[in-house]
């Protein structure tokens, strides 16, 4: 009998090797298969059809061309780190030393991993908010932490606080959030990190803060953890270029945060990736460097996007949760009849045309039965494509009647 490890699993436990031992599709794999299959739409991959801005594509084929192409410093470019120093100042007034207080990654991924590799010891207790990212579960199992959730429930996706009060205890060794979070859409409130900054300095607990979609707000303002009074010290920053600049490709992430936590990212990162995307780095600094109305810019345009799938969800009969921020919409398919959101996920590419996600996956099995019934869309696509959709969507009453 083969072995089997926490890696092989997915966020609600099913095995991810097949009965032939052979590593089996995930649901966002098999997805895509079926809308490639079935020329659907794909809005369950969450990344942009349209890439950024054009001088960073520019700088970037020069930058190749002109021989940076061997490996960068295993912490970023200087350039780099200087750039995110000088933008988390610009923006929250937080002011990371750029020799010591940044570390650049390949992507937020690896930057989520190092975190939890590096600080976290096994039988530690690390909590997350439920649904979660799907590499929270992984990093947390590969460092053989114990995955704690605290559930964020429809219609607003907060925690609640007594559950969240009860959930960070002398055995949590982290506190992992995403905010704005992915897959609800949900931006958390002030009083929420307020709660988990107090949580944090009680029982001593580290916090590592996944802000990727920083920047993709709509009609609230995107809080830092870090920046709240007695965070500093005890927290870990993330984010990325591929959300803020739509070049998810690129895989440049980066954390900051104090010296002693940032040194130890830099210390596992060695033996992860050691470094990457040395013509990429100098073209996110100068991104990084652009003026405030590209940021609030591209979150009004998303914004509108994000609306416009909404009210097509919305005609198609679903019931819709309007998001705060990210890429993802989340819509209940219970007014449409329908008690399992992965069957429905499967039948859509071929049946009107359009793939989702069921919300179900981001979840442990018990958080997978309280959201079995909901779907996650991406809406980072062009307007036409959304436009599209939503008219197949349409559709979708009368398809479920036959």
């Amino acid at each position: 009998m083969s072995p089997s490890y926490p890696w092989q699993r997915t966020a609600h436990g099913a095995n991810l090797l097949g009965s032939d031992g052979r590593l089996a599709a995930t649901i966002f794999e098999e997805i895509t298969v079926l809308a490639a299959e079935h020329g659907a739409i794909n809005l369950g991959q969450g990344f942009p059809d349209t890439d950024g801005p054009d001088f960073m594509a520019e700088a970037a084929a020069a930058n190749i061309r002109s021989g940076h192409n061997q490996y960068a410093p295993g912490a970023g470019i200087p350039e780099l780190r200087e750039a995110i120093a000088a933008h988390q100042q610009r923006f929250y007034g937080l002011v990371p030393d750029p020799a010591s207080g940044v570390v650049v990654t390949t992507g937020a991924t690896e930057a989520i991993a190092a975190s939890v590799l590096a600080l976290v010891n096994p039988g530690d207790e690390v909590l997350t908010f439920e649904p979660f990212y799907d590499s929270y579960g992984a990093a947390i199992a590969l460092a053989g932490g114990v995955h704690r959730t605290v559930a964020l429930r429809a219609p607003d996706f907060q925690p609640d606080p007594d559950e969240l009060e009860r959930a960070v205890t002398g055995r949590t060794r982290m506190i992992l959030l995403n905010n704005p979070h992915n897959p609800t859409g949900t931006v958390f409130g002030r009083g929420v990190l307020e709660q988990i900054v107090e949580l944090a300095q009680r029982h001593d607990v580290l916090i590592v803060s996944d802000e990727v979609y920083e920047h993709l707000t709509f009609g609230v303002s995107h809080v830092p953890v870090a920046s709240l009074d007695g965070a500093w010290e005890r927290t870990l920053t993330i984010s990325s270029a591929g959300k803020t600049f739509s070049f998810t490709g690129w895989k440049v992430g980066w954390a900051t945060g104090p010296a002693y936590l940032v040194a130890a990212i830099r210390t596992v990162k060695q033996f992860l990736t050691y470094s990457s995307g040395p013509a990429y780095q100098p073209a996110v600094a100068e991104a990084l460097k652009l003026p405030e109305d590209y940021f609030s810019g591209f979150a009004e345009d998303l914004g509108a996007r994000g609306r416009q799938l909404a009210d097509g969800l919305e005609a198609s009969g679903m019931a819709v949760y309007r998001p705060q921020g990210t890429y993802f919409v989340v819509a209940d398919v219970a007014p449409l009849g329908f008690d399992d959101a992965a069957v429905l996920a499967r039948q859509m590419p071929a049946t009107v045309g359009v793939a989702g996600i069921p919300l179900s996956v981001f979840c442990h099995e018990e958080g997978a039965e309280a959201t079995r019934t909901l779907l996650r869309f991406a809406f980072c696509k062009r307007p036409e494509v959304l436009r599209e959709a939503t008219q197949r969507l349409s559709s979708l009453p009368e398809t479920l009647s036959r």
